[in-house]
């Protein structure tokens, strides 16, 4: 051992040698290609969102056409789920076949489907020149515009206020108001600025709101949730005096202080829940009805019907875009191409076509045979409701259709069925395993069914026998369900549920204040 240059080496070590060799290995690679990206990227979507594309690509391809006539006899989808005692049938999706001569045709929908006409405007709003409106049919627009959209709150108060409001000056306070309400409807708690800017005292700006909050809707222009909430229950005539007192301390109604609230109301147990009641009715928000968007209505893609043995499943036709890949037009046009470009480019969008059909139907398939696994795994649900539901994992459904754990994740995405039991997400139905006392697997317990269980239990239980975090978890545990405490209390937070101690206070309290009137009832 030695040392040179300040660097430690050993003699004894053999020099080491750099050489380059050539070496064949044989590998298996997943190339993903912009058209099967693109496919895997059709799995998850909505019908909608699958309907706004393939209205991009026929709009983009000239090779691409929708049908204007429905087939006569065209049959999407129809599987049979056999119930847990037998099989199921192998799920059968119609594939391209062709329409008329020289067309590719993707899945069609059912037959028996018809779409009714909207109703004519044209009389109705005065238009001429065949139902359309003319340049002094603005009253008409206008009148249309109205009754196919909602109005805003600022429409809908700015009518009120032109009515309401004939001085100039106070017109324009009310407006400069109206454009200081936040998204719930309230103005801000201090007004001195807006006074200060508009040039008025504020004895004038107090006078301006409270016109304003007379208006529709009730609540609205209030500075504060016990303003908001004491305006509505004076425009339905119920401020009394137990009302006003409850409505000033919502602090002691949001902790359920329900002694305290009958102390200071001086009213009996049916007295505080029917004021209590009304207060529930009540609007904390009254502007959000107008800044909400019109919720869009679930459509389900799959119907699944009760039938002798098992379940009957049809695909929802209005969910299945329909598209049709013209090749007689593509081989008319690639004829009368001169250039090596256009043959190319007509090359490209033809493949494009052919690849989109393939898809379409690749993710109706998909989407079948998944469902159909899922229907027949969880058929109790069906029967029994959420008691029913069992454990059902991703990895399961992939293992047993042989597909990718992923691609059953994508295509459960987004996608809802019709069933006797409601319109659910399918992927509800899929659900964590816990534990049980059982040995066997298959009598593990859904987490859904869990909560369930839980709801129910405290639905039934007696004011002197409030059911705690810890005498849930051992009454589950005797039912064979093996549930920590720590999670009962997370299901039970889940379920919006009082503690114990607020429920057993609720409950006692209710008894303690009703038992006098039983007692007279009984002399």
């Amino acid at each position: 051992m030695c040392y040179k240059a300040g660097t430690l080496f050993c003699e004894s070590w053999p020099p080491m040698h750099l050489a380059q060799r050539l070496d064949l290995r044989t590998t298996q690679t997943l190339v993903m290609t912009p058209a099967l990206r693109q496919a895997i990227e059709l799995l998850p979507m909505a019908h909608q969102d699958v309907e706004a594309f393939v209205a991009g690509e026929v709009e983009t391809n000239p090779l691409l056409d929708r049908p204007e006539a429905e087939p006569e006899t065209h049959i999407l989808s129809r599987v049979v789920v056999a119930g847990s005692g037998g099989s199921s049938a192998a799920p059968t999706v119609s594939g391209p076949s062709s329409g008329t001569e020289g067309t590719t045709e993707g899945p069609g929908p059912l037959t028996g489907l018809h779409s009714d006409e909207g109703p004519m405007y044209g009389e109705a709003f005065g238009s001429r020149g065949g139902g359309g409106f003319g340049d002094d049919d603005d009253d008409a627009f206008e009148a249309l515009h109205r009754l196919t959209s909602p109005p805003t709150l600022r429409e809908h108060l700015g009518d009120q206020i032109a009515l309401d409001f004939p001085d100039p000056g106070e017109r324009i306070l009310a407006e400069a108001l109206m454009d200081h309400l936040d998204e719930a409807g309230y103005l801000p708690t201090d007004l001195s600025a807006l006074a200060a800017q508009g040039g008025v005292s504020l004895e004038v700006v107090d006078h301006v709101v409270e016109r304003l909050q007379k208006l529709d809707p009730p609540g609205i222009f209030a500075r504060s949730l016990e303003e908001c909430l004491t305006l509505q229950v004076e425009d339905q005539g119920k401020l009394t005096a137990p009302m006003q007192i409850l409505l000033s301390r919502l602090d002691l109604v949001a902790r359920r202080e329900r002694a305290a609230l009958m102390k200071l109301c001086n009213v009996d147990a049916e007295g505080l829940s029917d004021l209590l009641a009304t207060l529930r009715r009540l609007d904390p928000k009254p502007a959000t009805r107008f800044t909400a968007t019109a919720a869009t209505p679930i459509v389900p893609d799959v119907f699944v019907y009760p039938q002798a043995g098992g379940w009957r499943l049809e695909v929802n036709p209005e969910t299945v875009p329909r598209v049709l890949a013209n090749e007689s037009y593509y081989v008319d046009v690639r004829r009368a191409a001169r250039s090596v470009e256009d043959r190319a480019y007509l090359g490209e969008r033809w493949q494009r076509a052919t690849w989109l059909v393939k898809a379409l139907h690749q993710r109706l398939t998909t989407l079948v045979t998944v469902t159909a696994e899922v229907v027949r795994h969880q058929e109790a649900f069906f029967t029994q409701g959420i008691a029913g539901l069992r454990p059902l994992s991703l990895r399961e459904v992939a293992e047993t259709v042989a597909m990718h754990e992923s691609t059953v994740s994508r295509v459960t995405q987004n996608k809802y069925l019709a069933t006797p039991r409601g319109v659910i997400a399918l992927r509800s139905l899929f659900t964590n395993a816990l534990a049980t006392t059982s040995m066997h697997a298959e009598d593990s317990v859904a987490a859904a069914a869990v909560r369930a269980r839980i709801r129910g239990l405290i639905a039934s239980e007696r004011p002197e026998e409030v059911l705690s975090d810890d005498h849930l978890a051992a009454l589950l545990r005797t039912e064979g369900m093996i549930v920590a405490r720590r999670t009962v209390a997370k299901y039970r937070e889940a379920l919006r549920i009082p503690t114990s101690s607020q429920r057993r206070r609720e409950k006692s309290t209710d008894a303690r204040m009703m038992a006098p009137s039983r007692t007279a009832e009984t002399l």
